[in-house]
């Protein structure tokens, strides 16, 4: 069992982080929220928390997998996430694009809307995951969230809200990414998400 996966990142795409670690090379699926924070990381050493998981279903292939997260807290919450009915890892996963305190304090409340916001989240599965976590969660929503790197000059909760809207306004995820990462990418202070969301669609005229 791989608990901890300490090494050089290499890669990073939208969904997942190469570590180099001695002679081997591992790729570990990663939530968005952890990919904004290692992608100014790369070719330094980083330390995931990993779990290690079976994709697919008893009767068919199954895939070997790991999952990696910054801090022992987030991927107990990840973990946490997966066992409420109807979730599972691929949509926790894709639902985790902002902080884990963000999204612990969301359930602690009660707010189904913003939690049936999230990607890959209805309404009806915002229902379950309240239903269950609900008392579950206020340790995680206590969270110091790490800070952003300085030289970006923007709060996580700025990109991951700016995130949310672009995906909620049509874009793809993918397209979302791109979009935030093109106007990160100048290094100027976004203080809010209209902000942030003026920067990236002057960019695109």
């Amino acid at each position: 069992m791989i608990n901890k996966l300490t090494g050089t990142l290499v890669a990073l795409t939208n969904e997942m982080a190469t570590l180099s670690a001695a002679m081997f090379e591992f790729s570990v699926q990663i939530p968005e929220f952890t990919r904004r924070q290692l992608q100014s990381q790369i070719g330094e050493a980083v330390t995931l928390y990993t779990i290690f998981s079976l994709d697919g279903t008893p009767q068919g292939k199954m895939t070997p997998k790991l999952v990696g997260f910054l801090s022992q807290i987030e991927r107990e919450f990840f973990d946490l996430f997966c066992s409420v009915d109807g979730v599972g890892g691929k949509k926790a996963l894709r639902a985790m694009v902002r902080p884990v305190s963000e999204i612990a304090t969301i359930i602690e409340e009660q707010d189904v809307k913003s939690l049936s916001a999230l990607p890959g989240i209805g309404p009806a599965t915002a229902e379950k995951i309240v239903a269950k976590l609900r008392r579950k969660v206020p340790k995680f929503a206590l969270m110091v969230t790490r800070e952003v790197p300085r030289e970006a000059e923007v709060a996580l909760d700025v990109v991951s809200d700016t995130f949310q809207v672009l995906c909620n306004l049509g874009h793809s995820e993918s397209e979302a990414r791109k979009l935030l990462d093109q106007a990160l990418e100048a290094k100027k202070k976004y203080p809010d998400v209209q902000t942030l969301l003026q920067a990236i669609y002057q960019q695109q005229r």
